[in-house]
């Protein structure tokens, strides 16, 4: 049946607050954020910078847990400034015949402009039953369950 490349975490709306163009590279993220929804430290991430429209892929560093940090380096430095809302998400490659059969999760943080949890949700595709076919269901938690 194949792959297929679903969003397994994003970080909606946080806010930029440094660029380093000086760094070899990566955009360093508060680790308690990046714990929170599932990223690893050096996994791709794409982001869309809201602020100015730029896009760009590159790779994680965790900052210092509950530090707000959001910094991209290198020459991601060059597309985005301090105060910049981004959404960073990650994907996985997954079997589309599992995804079918047992479904998939997503978890997503929504960041105050302090990029602390203003509120968190799991997405989630769950199967028919039949083999066919899902249904996609978005549900929030209180901010402090990501933790």
């Amino acid at each position: 049946m194949g792959t297929v490349r679903l969003m397994h975490a994003k970080l909606h709306r946080v806010s930029v607050t440094a660029a380093n163009v000086n760094y070899i590279g990566s955009i360093t993220i508060d680790r308690a954020l990046i714990e929170g929804v599932g990223i690893l430290p050096l996994e791709e991430v794409d982001i869309v910078n809201v602020t100015n429209g730029n896009r760009f892929s590159t790779y994680v560093f965790p900052g210092e847990k509950d530090s707000g940090e959001v910094c991209p380096n290198g020459g991601a430095a060059l597309l985005c400034k301090p105060g910049d809302i981004l959404i960073i998400y990650a994907y996985e490659e997954c079997d589309r015949g599992e995804v079918l059969k047992k479904g998939h999760l997503a978890k997503v943080i929504v960041a105050d402009g302090q990029n602390r949890c203003e509120q968190f949700f799991e997405q989630s595709l769950v199967p028919h039953g039949d083999g066919e076919g899902v249904e996609f269901y978005s549900k929030e938690f209180s901010p402090e369950s990501f933790k």
